[in-house]
């Protein structure tokens, strides 16, 4: 008898698992963003953060954390690559010394319009890929910058008054462009600004408005230079034994939500520039570049585009035709 209601009791049992759904467990991801939380930039990753969680109803969160509070800007990539967080987002030009097809868009003068830079990221992203892919890495969406000026205490008019200046940069391509233009360059990041210019570290500095106006560079500068002279690309990258561990859904709910943050991010980006642009001129004075210093800069450009071709080979010249 008690074996008939035992078999009875696993039967119900049997039952009941057959029956249930799949569960998988939460997933919980740590993302690192060098970017303060008021940037638009990490603005959009949050946003993207969120997107995935309501998409996946909670199955995978993501803990957005900024400022560069978990890992420092250059330790980024390699903490993804080697797993010691899932996600984080990177200036993708700061990659410039592992391959120069990460500098594409940090060339002064190549692609200045919003359709210039998209036009170039579709000619760079495919190899971006490739060489990311090498590493490990999944690459999941580019933002660019507002194009990039020259925050000085001086009026420009050639290039040459830019010799002397201890330059704020914030990766090799910038620091070459200084050093060409006699400038003595610092690599700063964007959350050390104010710091650097009050302490006497550097006293120019070339960044996007929108930086410029979120550090409120009028209480250390008094001249903006609005040159659009390159839109930098932030990347949002993936490690992919973490993606491909995650299920087909969730992998899914992060390529979808990464395809709006992109086309959300462009859009934001441009709003940005805007705004920027119009509350530096509330506080500073802002400058277009005179034919004499613009003629500076564009040599300068040409060298350093002539040089990274050099050093990228035969991909570089469908990427420089892209733009033509």
């Amino acid at each position: 008898m008690k074996t008939l209601k035992s078999l009875a009791a696993l039967s119900a049992t049997a039952i009941l698992i057959g029956s249930a759904a799949p569960v998988f467990a939460e997933t919980s991801w740590d993302m690192a963003t060098p970017y303060p939380e008021g940037e638009f930039h990490t603005q959009n990753i949050l946003q993207f953060a969120e997107d995935i969680s309501a998409a996946t109803d909670g199955g995978l969160s993501i803990t957005v954390h900024s400022g560069a509070s978990l890992f420092k800007h250059p330790e980024i990539k390699r903490s993804v690559q080697n797993q010691f967080v899932p996600i984080g987002e990177v200036l993708m030009a700061n990659l410039f010394n592992e391959d120069p097809i990460f500098g594409a868009d940090n060339i002064p003068f190549i692609a200045t319009t919003y359709d210039d830079a998209k036009a170039l990221w579709d000619a760079q992203r495919p190899l971006v890929e490739a060489k990311l892919a090498e590493d490990g890495i999944r690459l999941l969406y580019a933002v660019p910058w507002p194009g990039q000026g020259f925050f000085t205490n001086k009026e420009l008019n050639v290039g040459s008054d830019l010799e002397g200046l201890r330059f704020r940069t914030y990766n090799a391509t910038t620091a070459r462009m200084a050093e060409l233009l006699g400038a003595s360059p610092t690599t700063i990041e964007a959350v050390e600004i104010p710091q650097a210019f009050s302490t006497g570290i550097v006293d120019a500095m070339v960044t996007s408005g929108a930086t410029g106006a979120r550090t409120k560079a009028w209480d250390f500068t008094t001249q903006f230079y609005d040159l659009q002279a390159w839109l930098p690309k932030n990347m949002i990258i993936v490690n992919e034994a973490a993606f491909s561990g995650l299920p087909a859904d969730q992998q899914q709910a992060i390529l979808t939500a990464a395809a709006a943050a992109e086309t959300r991010g462009w859009e934001m980006s441009q709003e940005v520039a805007g705004v920027s642009v119009d509350s530096l001129g509330e506080n500073m004075t802002v400058h277009t570049a005179g034919e004499a210093l613009s003629a500076d800069l564009a040599a300068v450009g040409a060298q350093m585009a002539a040089d990274w071709a050099a050093d990228v080979g035969p991909e570089a010249q469908a990427i420089l035709d892209a733009v033509k």
